[in-house]
């Protein structure tokens, strides 16, 4: 077998780590955070048990002091402060490459990149096959026909295979280009700056057309128009960004090739550092790749000695099918993945017999819906092929059981498909004995296991976007940061890089003189809250200028971010996930649909570029009013709570009436908003403090008010000191459904966590409840929509929204079905009220 070397960027991968898997769920006994640790050991292992390498070499940044620093002092000065909990993990990740058997390399004034580049260069010249693992994008110019860079998607297990093939596909460049056609786009991320009005497709169009970026300079001035001439001001620009982005091949390394070899994981050397972390599950893990002593011949390295697979009966796709097909009962199936494809698979007959098939192909079982199936994470498999059938999914019945634990991954155990699919049997058992103990398992077959397949098919389906309106979006946005910028330089009298901390603080507190913010470890504040209050009290235009570029600026990086994710069809598609909430409540990544901004009207033009697909009319929209509020009064049975409900009047309103002791034709503006945040703030377990600062009055006025508010509603005074004195005495709250979380921390010595735990008992039974009435809402759509045969869909949910594409001429019939089954989703005391809107966009649709 041909070496391969396998380099893998370390402080980019495990970053992506850190914030893909959640911190609170990865802690020792002693408090160390090991998130980024145990999504980067995750990783290492996939790769080197799937990449089969002969050579390995990890690569870290020492500082963000490199030579492009100091050629460009604000290169990667935007970037926010390391957390320290990612911080805190770096010692024990270098750690734990070193118990793998990895060499691990950082150079002083040299980026992770530049090593890589290096290392793969001299392995490239040497014949070698080499693989990058990297978040950096800048390694697409290391791309050849011998150099393929493994590129995440989102988190770090989905990984886009960067070939030429795929970067030309991508941005229609070779790789070779890709650094010219960088340094006229910029990078955000790294702090620099595009050329003005110039986008994506303007930049690939120029260097196609001009075949490179010093071509294009020499003949910017036969180009026209607006862009030309900001090209032509801005050719400076340009020049730095490719100087910036070019990396380097000759970081001076104390090593060579040989150094590399790597003869796979030694128990001993590993096993101490995973108990230290407790990776229990990890150990099952490694056992693929772990080497066999005494069987690799001195200087030779045989991928086969690394990757000894137990024996397994291995069939061909039809003799798979007319096997399933001849058996009776449930199966089990567990599939190995490359680039989002099935590589290949094992299927169960039971828990002792099982087989592999060395094939992506599969028979019609595999999207029958009479062949029970027994599967772990079936919607991440559903996304890409057909599935029908599944009948128990491992991993939404582990998140039931703990959903504030660390999410159960398949690939924890051993790692041969067909030994995974075995252990789903008895997983299945004793997860089903779990279930019922804890009376969760009709919301796992009522709610959870329909709602996996329902969102399965929304992310097929994925939503319809105007791709022109948001490039146009995103160039405005791009020409007003240059304007804004512009007008800031021009305050201050001179230029300043309005990404950069520390001049802002020399800016606006040693040469404006301007009142000090709050004292941090680097000086003063700057973020956009301080900036803000500063604004306020001050009026100066320049902190006016900063507010509007950091806006503008963050609406431009969500526009970039779904030009992204447009595909070839013209449609997003997020995915959705189900089993990261401890409420029970869906979130969105990939990209992320529930935070299209809605609040502002320039956000607003960003929604409405989302629009109807080809043979659709509109969107609807249907969202409900004030659920946490109506959840509240049915779960504290406060009769004057349900009696504003009863009344139809606007809520707040005559609780305000109902507070101050006034009609409620004379309740103002301010009354309603104190008594608005009251509300919702006491579901979310809100201080008399926490209450002060919101409404910005003295915290006596504020336990003054929350005093006069349970005067009135006493039953939810009652309700809320109940719940969490019965979280104490259970360990856990409930929805109106039975959904359960368990709080430990509520009986913890330290007052902080149990605090922390108490205002999670406050908000888990309302905000799990609300989850679960939207979940039960989208079913009863969903099967309204098939019973009557109508072409319209599903297409997304925002926290309490549901958005659907309307077909011709169906528009009518289904506002009235959105209301009737979302309406019924739950007998609430306080009904459930839905409101609809028809748009040609989501904004449009909004009411």
């Amino acid at each position: 077998m041909a070496s391969r070397l396998l380099l893998i960027d370390g402080h980019s991968m495990a970053y992506r780590a850190f914030y893909a898997l959640p911190a609170e769920n990865f802690t020792t006994a002693t408090g160390q955070h090991t998130n980024a640790i145990y999504g980067f050991a995750t990783m290492l292992i996939s790769l080197l048990k799937e990449e089969k390498p002969t050579h390995v070499a990890v690569a870290f940044d020492v500082s963000r002091k490199t030579f492009r620093t100091e050629k460009f002092p604000e290169y990667k000065a935007n970037r926010a402060k390391t957390p320290d909990e990612f911080r805190s993990q770096m010692s024990l990740l270098h750690d734990l490459v070193e118990a793998f058997g990895i060499s691990h390399f950082e150079v002083e004034g040299y980026e992770a990149d530049d090593i890589l580049a290096t290392l793969s260069s001299l392995a490239q010249d040497n014949g070698m096959e080499v693989i990058i693992c990297t978040g950096d994008r800048d390694s697409f110019q290391l791309v050849s026909e011998k150099i393929t860079v493994l590129y995440p998607k989102r988190g770090v297990s989905d990984l886009a295979r960067m070939t030429p093939e795929a970067v030309f596909e991508k941005y229609g460049l070779t790789p070779q280009n890709y650094p010219d056609f960088a340094a006229l786009r910029g990078d955000p991320s790294d702090n620099l700056p595009s050329i003005p009005g110039v986008g994506e497709k303007t930049a690939s169009k120029w260097i196609i057309e001009f075949g490179s970026l010093q071509a294009l300079i020499d003949g910017a001035h036969t180009i026209s128009g607006k862009v030309g001439e900001s090209l032509r001001a801005n050719i400076h620009v340009a020049l730095t960004n490719r100087e910036l982005t070019q990396l380097i091949h000759d970081v001076p390394l104390q090593t060579n090739l040989e150094s590399l070899e790597w003869n796979g994981v030694h128990e001993s050397a590993l096993t101490p550092l995973f108990e230290k972390l407790e990776f229990r599950t990890l150990k099952e893990r490694i056992k693929p790749i772990i080497a066999k002593s005494g069987e690799i011949p001195e200087g030779q390295l045989h991928a086969s000695t690394l990757f000894v697979e137990e024996d397994a009966e291995v069939l061909t796709p039809e003799e798979a099918t007319a096997r399933i097909y001849n058996h009776t009962g449930s199966i089990s199936l567990n599939a190995e993945f490359r680039d989002g494809k099935v590589h290949r698979y094992g299927v169960a007959l039971n828990s002792s017999q099982a087989f592999t098939v060395h094939s992506s192909q599969m028979g019609d079982w595999i999207s029958d819906p009479k062949i029970p199936k027994i599967m772990h994470d079936a919607k991440s498999f559903g996304r890409n092929h057909p599935l029908a059938g599944v009948i128990f999914d491992t991993s939404l019945a582990s998140y039931l059981v703990n959903p504030g634990g660390r999410p159960q991954e398949i690939s924890d155990w051993d790692g041969d498909a067909y030994l995974q699919a075995e252990k789903l049997f008895w997983l299945q058992e004793s997860l089903t004995t779990e279930l019922s103990d804890r009376n969760l398992l009709t919301l796992f077959n009522a709610l959870e296991m329909p709602i996996a397949d329902l969102l399965t098919a929304m992310e097929r389906r994925g939503i319809a976007v105007d791709a022109k309106g948001l490039t146009n979006l995103r160039d405005f946005f791009a020409s007003e940061v240059e304007r804004e910028t512009k007008k800031a330089h021009q305050e201050a009298g001179h230029e300043f890089n309005v990404a950069s901390p520390k001049q802002l603080q020399v800016l606006l507190f040693d040469e404006l003189k301007l009142p000090k913010t709050k004292k941090i470890k680097t000086g003063y504040s700057t973020d956009a809250e301080s900036l803000q209050s500063l604004f306020e009290k001050t009026q100066h235009p320049v902190l006016n200028q900063l507010l509007r570029i950091r806006e503008t600026n963050k609406l431009k990086t969500t526009i970039d971010g779904l030009l992204e994710a447009i595909d070839t069809d013209g449609r997003i598609r997020t995915h959705f996930q189900q089993m990261v909430a401890a409420t029970g409540r869906l979130s969105s990544t990939g990209p992320n649909l529930q935070n299209i901004p809605v609040r502002t009207q320039e956000g607003r033009k960003i929604r409405d570029c989302f629009v109807a697909g080809s043979g659709y009319q509109s969107l609807l929209t249907a969202d409900y009013s004030q659920i946490e509020m109506r959840i509240m009064a049915h779960l504290s049975h406060d009769e004057h709570l349900l009696e504003a409900f009863t009344k139809g009047e606007d809520l707040h309103s005559t609780i305000a009436s109902e507070v101050f002791g006034v009609p409620a034709e004379s309740v103002d503006p301010e009354m309603r908003r104190q008594i608005k945040a009251m509300s919702y703030g006491l579901a979310y377990g809100l201080s008399a403090y926490g209450l002060s600062a919101q409404l910005s009055i003295s915290p006596p006025q504020a336990q003054q008010l929350m005093d006069r508010y349970f005067e009135r509603f006493g039953g939810i005074r009652d309700y809320l000191s109940s719940v969490v004195e019965q979280a104490r005495k259970v360990g856990y709250t409930e929805t109106i459904m039975g959904r359960r979380r368990y709080l430990p921390d509520l009986m913890d010595d330290n007052r902080q966590r149990r605090e922390i735990a108490e205002r999670m008992a406050l908000n888990a039974p309302i905000q799990g409840s609300a989850a679960d009435i939207i979940k039960q809402a989208m079913l009863n759509v969903e099967s309204a929509i098939i019973s009557q045969g109508l072409k319209s869909r599903l297409l997304l949910q925002v926290h309490d929204e549901l958005i659907c594409e309307v077909a011709t001429g169906e528009e009518v019939v289904l506002i009235a079905l959105m209301r009737k089954e979302m309406g019924s989703a739950y007998p609430l005391n306080a009904p459930l009220a839905v409101s609809v809107g028809i748009g040609k966009s989501w904004n449009e649709a909004a009411h």
